[in-house]
């Protein structure tokens, strides 16, 4: 059977399906230790809010009303509208339902806005997704309908005590050029738990008002809810940036509930797209968590619950890993939010991809660094190849078992490479 260009692309391996297949296998295999993916973890406190949730819902009847009937393209207005209302009030963001899309999961927004804002122009221009910080999130890379989609910018690297490290923007090597057509970011980032400061994203906004092009913020980890971020940020919108937010993070990445928040022209885009790829957004996201926008329960739950649960794990399994690996060549991502740790090791003697080939042996499933490398050519840049992505938002017990078969295996390859 032959394929179209379309099939060739999207039908082939990627670091997306690679991580996906991973998780579906972590999830099925009792002996694997997961701390690949992005699931986060079920939060008793959060677990059992969305459970009294869904019994409210069921009691009511509006739980068969969510999956008996079509939400419009746009998503489901009643949602849309306490979700307006509540970063109007909570932030004073002049923002109301003409601002926000929703999506079938993240996933999908950024498919349709890679797609909408760069690629070809019907006057035969070209146009591209600039990263500004590399590493960015894996799912990015094949989100695009033709080649040579992205272009990105490598990173400012400080060092800080005790092995740790932090990418920042290198403005002074940063270029926008007018086949830029969208400047994207992820905030905290996926891979690394960095959260852009203040001043880079206003340099960035800036940067993007001046090219007359858009910024595009994931929000997915990011405030205010989940507001899985432990670092000093303040939220930021304009009409010129489209802030992409997730209920996944919450604890529901299987509701698929993605959103977006931009200016009506963007929200009229999106749900056309939507209306002639989806029909419509999926409803039980939206029916679950419409009280808990309603009555505000998702800030003091993303603040007391969800954001202190997180820091608290990121600080545990940073002291593990230091105590367990203690080479000079080791180096953590300072971790700033989201569920990973970035982990460089510096001069590693094998690709990164060989390192998860070897832990998946031993039982354990991590993320190779190399995939997070969307607009840098494969080879450009050994710094790619010596990193991975660990999930620490998992049982405590399989965080601690992980770091274990990890620093067994590195000790191993700096070892080997001595002999």
């Amino acid at each position: 059977m032959e394929f179209s260009a379309f099939g060739q692309k999207f039908t082939r391996h990627s670091g997306i399906t690679q991580l996906m297949d991973d998780l579906n296998q972590g999830l099925t295999a009792p002996n694997t230790i997961m701390l690949g993916g992005g699931n986060p973890a079920a939060i008793p406190e959060v677990m059992a809010y969305l459970d009294t949730q869904a019994q409210q819902l069921l009691k009511t009847g509006d739980l068969l009303k969510a999956i008996a009937n079509y939400d419009g393209p746009q998503g489901k207005d009643s949602f849309i509208r306490a979700l307006a209302d509540l970063l109007s009030k909570e932030l004073g963001w002049q923002v109301g339902p003409e601002n926000i899309a929703l999506t079938n999961g993240s996933q999908t927004a950024f498919f349709y806005l890679f797609n909408l804002l760069a690629g070809e122009f019907p006057d035969g221009r070209k146009k591209k997704v600039l990263f500004p910080l590399a590493p960015e999130y894996i799912g990015y890379g094949d989100s695009a309908l033709d080649e040579d989609h992205f272009v990105a910018c490598k990173p400012e690297i400080r060092r800080f005590d005790n092995g740790l490290f932090k990418y920042y923007v290198d403005f002074d090597r940063l270029e926008v050029g007018d086949d830029i057509g969208l400047i994207c970011v992820s905030r905290p980032t996926n891979p690394t738990g960095n959260v852009l400061t203040d001043e880079e994203i206003r340099h960035l906004d800036q940067i993007a008002q001046d090219k007359g092009i858009p910024l595009l913020i994931d929000n997915a980890y990011g405030t205010p809810f989940p507001n899985i971020i432990f670092s000093n940020a303040t939220p930021f919108w304009n009409d010129n940036t489209i802030l992409c937010m997730s209920l996944s993070k919450l604890g529901l990445p299987g509701v698929r509930c993605g959103i977006v928040i931009a200016n009506p022209t963007i929200v009229q885009a999106i749900t056309n797209i939507s209306g002639i790829v989806n029909l419509a957004p999926g409803s039980m996201g939206p029916a679950l968590t419409l009280p808990m926008i309603q009555n505000g329960d998702i800030i003091r739950l993303s603040n007391d619950v969800i954001k202190p649960f997180y820091q608290a794990k990121a600080q545990q399994a940073v002291e593990w890993l230091q105590q367990a690996i203690p080479l000079p060549q080791f180096h953590i991502h300072k971790p700033e939010g989201a569920l990973f740790l970035w982990l460089w090791f510096e001069d590693l003697p094998v690709h990164c991809q060989e390192l998860y080939q070897r832990l998946k042996q031993k039982g354990l499933l991590v993320v190779p660094g190399h995939y997070f490398f969307p607009g840098i050519e494969d080879g450009d840049w050994a710094h790619s190849k010596q990193c991975i992505r660990l999930n620490y938002a998992q049982p405590e017990a399989d965080v601690k078992a992980g770091i274990e078969i990890l620093a067994k295996e590195v000790l191993a390859i700096y070892g080997e490479s001595q002999n």
